[in-house]
Protein backbone atom coordinates (compact mmCIF):
# COMPACT_ATOMS: atom_id res chain seq x y z
CA UNK A 1 0.00 0.00 0.00
CA UNK A 2 2.79 2.30 1.10
CA UNK A 3 4.90 1.37 -2.14
CA UNK A 4 1.50 1.95 -4.35
CA UNK A 5 1.49 5.76 -2.46
CA UNK A 6 4.67 6.51 -3.58
CA UNK A 7 4.42 5.56 -6.91
CA UNK A 8 1.65 8.10 -7.20
CA UNK A 9 3.28 10.83 -5.15
CA UNK A 10 5.71 10.47 -7.88
CA UNK A 11 3.45 10.28 -10.95
CA UNK A 12 1.77 13.60 -9.11
CA UNK A 13 3.80 15.95 -8.37
CA UNK A 14 7.00 16.79 -10.43
CA UNK A 15 10.05 18.87 -9.58
CA UNK A 16 10.45 22.62 -11.38
CA UNK A 17 13.50 21.74 -13.70
CA UNK A 18 11.63 18.21 -15.22
CA UNK A 19 8.92 20.44 -16.78
CA UNK A 20 11.16 22.67 -18.16
CA UNK A 21 13.28 20.59 -19.64
CA UNK A 22 10.15 19.08 -21.13
CA UNK A 23 9.02 22.28 -21.78
CA UNK A 24 12.70 23.41 -23.48
CA UNK A 25 12.59 20.01 -25.60
CA UNK A 26 8.98 20.69 -26.99
CA UNK A 27 9.90 24.09 -28.17
CA UNK A 28 13.25 22.40 -29.81
CA UNK A 29 11.25 19.98 -31.44
CA UNK A 30 8.84 22.88 -33.29
CA UNK A 31 10.96 24.90 -34.18
CA UNK A 32 13.29 22.32 -35.64
CA UNK A 33 10.26 21.42 -37.49
CA UNK A 34 9.36 24.63 -38.37
CA UNK A 35 12.91 24.65 -39.86
CA UNK A 36 12.73 21.96 -41.31
CA UNK A 37 9.60 23.47 -43.53
CA UNK A 38 11.79 26.46 -44.01
CA UNK A 39 8.77 28.26 -42.48
CA UNK A 40 11.06 31.09 -41.65
CA UNK A 41 8.03 33.54 -40.26
CA UNK A 42 6.84 30.93 -38.17
CA UNK A 43 10.24 30.10 -36.60
CA UNK A 44 10.41 33.68 -35.59
CA UNK A 45 6.78 33.79 -34.56
CA UNK A 46 7.15 30.65 -32.34
CA UNK A 47 10.13 31.78 -30.89
CA UNK A 48 8.35 35.39 -29.86
CA UNK A 49 5.24 33.41 -28.56
CA UNK A 50 7.08 30.98 -26.79
CA UNK A 51 9.33 33.91 -24.76
CA UNK A 52 5.83 35.93 -23.65
CA UNK A 53 5.18 32.40 -22.57
CA UNK A 54 8.11 31.66 -20.86
CA UNK A 55 8.05 35.44 -19.39
CA UNK A 56 4.18 35.27 -17.97
CA UNK A 57 5.42 31.78 -16.51
CA UNK A 58 8.20 33.11 -14.52
CA UNK A 59 5.94 36.23 -13.07
CA UNK A 60 4.23 33.93 -11.42
CA UNK A 61 6.27 30.34 -11.06
CA UNK A 62 6.36 31.05 -7.03
CA UNK A 63 2.45 30.89 -6.88
CA UNK A 64 1.50 27.87 -9.29
CA UNK A 65 0.37 24.65 -7.60
CA UNK A 66 2.19 22.05 -9.53
CA UNK A 67 0.73 19.52 -8.10
CA UNK A 68 -1.26 17.23 -11.00
CA UNK A 69 -3.30 13.58 -10.94
CA UNK A 70 -2.68 10.23 -11.85
CA UNK A 71 -5.28 10.25 -14.97
CA UNK A 72 -4.27 13.48 -15.47
CA UNK A 73 -0.46 12.61 -15.54
CA UNK A 74 -1.19 9.70 -17.67
CA UNK A 75 -3.27 11.42 -19.86
CA UNK A 76 -0.62 14.27 -20.76
CA UNK A 77 2.29 11.93 -21.31
CA UNK A 78 -0.11 9.98 -23.83
CA UNK A 79 -0.10 13.39 -25.76
CA UNK A 80 3.08 14.54 -25.79
CA UNK A 81 4.55 10.63 -27.17
CA UNK A 82 1.95 11.44 -29.56
CA UNK A 83 3.63 14.93 -30.21
CA UNK A 84 6.70 13.08 -30.26
CA UNK A 85 5.56 10.58 -32.37
CA UNK A 86 4.54 12.66 -35.12
CA UNK A 87 7.31 14.79 -34.78
CA UNK A 88 9.59 12.06 -36.19
CA UNK A 89 7.26 10.52 -38.70
CA UNK A 90 5.71 13.28 -39.56
CA UNK A 91 2.32 11.69 -40.17
CA UNK A 92 0.13 13.67 -42.81
CA UNK A 93 -2.40 14.29 -40.96
CA UNK A 94 -3.03 18.32 -41.09
CA UNK A 95 -4.49 19.35 -38.02
CA UNK A 96 -2.35 16.96 -35.71
CA UNK A 97 0.69 19.11 -36.94
CA UNK A 98 -1.04 22.46 -37.29
CA UNK A 99 -2.35 21.88 -33.13
CA UNK A 100 0.51 20.30 -32.23
CA UNK A 101 1.97 23.41 -30.23
CA UNK A 102 -1.71 23.85 -28.20
CA UNK A 103 -1.70 20.31 -27.69
CA UNK A 104 1.84 19.96 -26.09
CA UNK A 105 1.13 23.35 -24.07
CA UNK A 106 -2.22 21.47 -23.24
CA UNK A 107 0.08 17.85 -22.34
CA UNK A 108 2.39 19.83 -20.13
CA UNK A 109 0.04 22.29 -18.25
CA UNK A 110 -1.56 18.61 -17.32
CA UNK A 111 1.32 17.10 -16.45
CA UNK A 112 2.52 20.08 -13.97
CA UNK A 113 -0.83 20.64 -12.30
CA UNK A 114 -3.89 18.38 -13.59
CA UNK A 115 -6.88 19.87 -14.51
CA UNK A 116 -8.06 21.59 -11.94
CA UNK A 117 -4.73 23.41 -12.27
CA UNK A 118 -5.05 24.28 -16.29
CA UNK A 119 -7.00 27.66 -14.78
CA UNK A 120 -3.62 28.54 -13.90
CA UNK A 121 -2.38 28.82 -17.52
CA UNK A 122 -5.42 30.35 -18.95
CA UNK A 123 -3.47 33.20 -20.78
CA UNK A 124 -0.18 30.99 -21.74
CA UNK A 125 -2.85 28.68 -23.69
CA UNK A 126 -4.72 31.14 -25.03
CA UNK A 127 -1.29 32.51 -26.54
CA UNK A 128 -0.13 29.81 -28.09
CA UNK A 129 -3.66 29.05 -29.15
CA UNK A 130 -3.61 32.44 -31.56
CA UNK A 131 -0.23 31.04 -32.51
CA UNK A 132 -1.84 27.68 -34.01
CA UNK A 133 -4.09 29.69 -35.59
CA UNK A 134 -1.48 30.74 -37.94
CA UNK A 135 -0.72 27.24 -38.83
CA UNK A 136 -4.17 26.55 -39.58
CA UNK A 137 -3.28 28.77 -42.78
CA UNK A 138 -4.64 25.50 -45.49
CA UNK A 139 -7.74 25.76 -43.73
CA UNK A 140 -8.13 29.54 -43.06
CA UNK A 141 -7.17 30.27 -47.39
CA UNK A 142 -10.47 28.88 -47.70
CA UNK A 143 -11.74 32.10 -47.01
CA UNK A 144 -10.76 33.45 -50.39
CA UNK A 145 -10.23 37.67 -51.05
CA UNK A 146 -8.52 37.31 -53.79
CA UNK A 147 -11.54 39.05 -55.61
CA UNK A 148 -11.01 41.88 -53.21
CA UNK A 149 -7.41 42.09 -53.68
CA UNK A 150 -7.82 42.47 -57.07
CA UNK A 151 -9.85 45.58 -56.77
CA UNK A 152 -7.18 46.71 -54.31
CA UNK A 153 -4.52 46.46 -57.02
CA UNK A 154 -6.25 47.30 -59.82
CA UNK A 155 -7.00 50.50 -58.31
CA UNK A 156 -3.23 50.81 -57.02
CA UNK A 157 -1.85 50.72 -60.72
CA UNK A 158 -5.12 52.28 -62.18
CA UNK A 159 -3.97 55.90 -59.79
CA UNK A 160 -0.54 55.52 -60.26
CA UNK A 161 -0.96 55.44 -64.37
CA UNK A 162 -1.06 52.25 -65.89
CA UNK A 163 -3.31 51.14 -68.66
CA UNK A 164 -4.51 48.34 -66.53
CA UNK A 165 -8.17 46.96 -66.93
CA UNK A 166 -9.39 43.79 -64.92
CA UNK A 167 -11.32 40.71 -65.42
CA UNK A 168 -12.39 38.97 -62.04
CA UNK A 169 -9.25 38.13 -60.14
CA UNK A 170 -7.00 38.83 -63.79
CA UNK A 171 -5.21 42.24 -63.96
CA UNK A 172 -4.36 42.77 -67.96
CA UNK A 173 -1.87 45.27 -68.67
CA UNK A 174 -0.74 45.71 -72.20
CA UNK A 175 2.20 43.57 -72.12
CA UNK A 176 1.06 41.03 -69.68
CA UNK A 177 -1.49 39.36 -67.56
CA UNK A 178 -1.34 38.51 -63.47
CA UNK A 179 -4.22 35.97 -61.53
CA UNK A 180 -4.46 37.11 -58.03
CA UNK A 181 -5.13 33.37 -56.78
CA UNK A 182 -6.36 32.82 -52.96
CA UNK A 183 -2.12 32.15 -52.20
CA UNK A 184 -1.56 35.81 -53.29
CA UNK A 185 -4.82 37.04 -51.57
CA UNK A 186 -2.80 38.26 -48.34
CA UNK A 187 -4.55 35.97 -45.79
CA UNK A 188 -1.25 34.56 -45.01
CA UNK A 189 0.29 38.24 -44.26
CA UNK A 190 -2.84 39.17 -42.50
CA UNK A 191 -2.74 36.53 -40.64
CA UNK A 192 1.05 36.92 -39.40
CA UNK A 193 0.45 40.68 -38.90
CA UNK A 194 -2.29 39.69 -36.32
CA UNK A 195 -0.45 37.13 -34.36
CA UNK A 196 1.74 40.18 -33.52
CA UNK A 197 -0.48 42.35 -33.01
CA UNK A 198 -2.25 39.69 -30.50
CA UNK A 199 1.14 38.95 -28.99
CA UNK A 200 1.32 42.71 -27.99
CA UNK A 201 -2.54 42.63 -26.48
CA UNK A 202 -0.56 40.41 -24.54
CA UNK A 203 2.23 41.86 -23.45
CA UNK A 204 1.25 45.35 -22.60
CA UNK A 205 -2.25 47.12 -20.80
CA UNK A 206 -4.03 48.81 -23.43
CA UNK A 207 -7.41 50.65 -23.38
CA UNK A 208 -10.55 48.25 -25.03
CA UNK A 209 -10.57 51.03 -27.47
CA UNK A 210 -6.92 50.52 -28.00
CA UNK A 211 -7.65 46.85 -28.16
CA UNK A 212 -10.06 47.07 -31.39
CA UNK A 213 -7.53 49.68 -32.80
CA UNK A 214 -4.60 47.20 -32.65
CA UNK A 215 -5.74 44.63 -35.01
CA UNK A 216 -7.69 46.30 -37.38
CA UNK A 217 -4.70 48.35 -38.14
CA UNK A 218 -2.70 44.70 -38.21
CA UNK A 219 -5.22 43.62 -40.57
CA UNK A 220 -5.51 46.66 -42.77
CA UNK A 221 -2.01 47.48 -42.92
CA UNK A 222 -0.75 43.48 -44.28
CA UNK A 223 -3.87 43.79 -46.83
CA UNK A 224 -2.21 47.18 -47.94
CA UNK A 225 1.18 45.54 -48.28
CA UNK A 226 0.21 42.87 -49.98
CA UNK A 227 -1.84 44.32 -52.64
CA UNK A 228 1.41 46.59 -53.51
CA UNK A 229 3.26 43.11 -53.96
CA UNK A 230 0.20 42.42 -56.11
CA UNK A 231 0.84 45.36 -58.10
CA UNK A 232 4.59 44.76 -58.38
CA UNK A 233 3.82 41.16 -59.87
CA UNK A 234 1.66 42.77 -62.75
CA UNK A 235 4.45 45.06 -63.53
CA UNK A 236 7.09 42.64 -63.65
CA UNK A 237 5.30 40.45 -65.78
CA UNK A 238 4.19 43.03 -68.17
CA UNK A 239 8.05 43.95 -68.27
CA UNK A 240 8.83 39.55 -69.11
CA UNK A 241 10.63 39.78 -66.11
CA UNK A 242 10.59 36.61 -65.09
CA UNK A 243 13.85 35.89 -63.25
CA UNK A 244 12.76 39.10 -60.91
CA UNK A 245 9.08 37.71 -60.64
CA UNK A 246 10.18 34.71 -59.06
CA UNK A 247 12.33 36.46 -56.31
CA UNK A 248 9.47 38.49 -55.12
CA UNK A 249 7.33 36.01 -55.81
CA UNK A 250 8.41 33.12 -54.01
CA UNK A 251 11.83 33.60 -53.27
CA UNK A 252 13.43 35.60 -50.15
CA UNK A 253 12.18 39.16 -51.90
CA UNK A 254 8.27 37.38 -50.67
CA UNK A 255 10.07 37.50 -47.15
CA UNK A 256 10.92 41.32 -47.56
CA UNK A 257 6.92 42.60 -47.88
CA UNK A 258 6.74 40.59 -44.16
CA UNK A 259 9.47 42.46 -42.65
CA UNK A 260 8.48 45.69 -44.33
CA UNK A 261 4.88 44.80 -42.89
CA UNK A 262 5.94 43.89 -39.65
CA UNK A 263 8.13 47.28 -39.30
CA UNK A 264 5.94 49.32 -40.17
CA UNK A 265 3.38 47.49 -37.33
CA UNK A 266 5.95 47.71 -34.68
CA UNK A 267 6.40 51.73 -35.12
CA UNK A 268 2.48 52.19 -35.03
CA UNK A 269 2.69 49.83 -31.69
CA UNK A 270 5.52 52.40 -30.20
CA UNK A 271 4.06 55.73 -31.33
CA UNK A 272 1.16 53.70 -29.54
CA UNK A 273 3.06 53.19 -26.54
CA UNK A 274 5.21 56.27 -26.35
CA UNK A 275 1.47 57.89 -26.56
CA UNK A 276 -0.01 56.15 -23.60
CA UNK A 277 3.45 56.70 -21.65
CA UNK A 278 3.23 61.12 -22.33
CA UNK A 279 -0.89 60.82 -21.35
CA UNK A 280 0.73 58.77 -17.71
CA UNK A 281 3.37 61.69 -17.32
CA UNK A 282 0.95 64.31 -17.76
CA UNK A 283 -1.40 62.68 -15.01
CA UNK A 284 1.72 61.95 -12.49
CA UNK A 285 2.88 65.65 -13.29
CA UNK A 286 -0.64 67.16 -12.36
Amino acid sequence: MEHTKKITNILTKFPESLLIGIGGSLMAIHLTLFWRDEDIVSVCLFFLFGANVWSLLKEKRHSLNLESGLFSSILGFLLLILVFINSIYQINFTILLALSPLISAFSLALIASGFPGLKQYWLELLTICFFSLRTLIPFIQRIDISLITAKFSYLLLWYTGFDVSRSGVLLNLPTGSVEVYSGCSGMVLILDTLSLAVLFLFMFDLTWKQKIVVPSVAAILAFIINGIRVCLMAVLVAEGDKQAFDYWHQGDGSLIFSMITAFIFCCFCWFLLSRNQRKIQQITDN
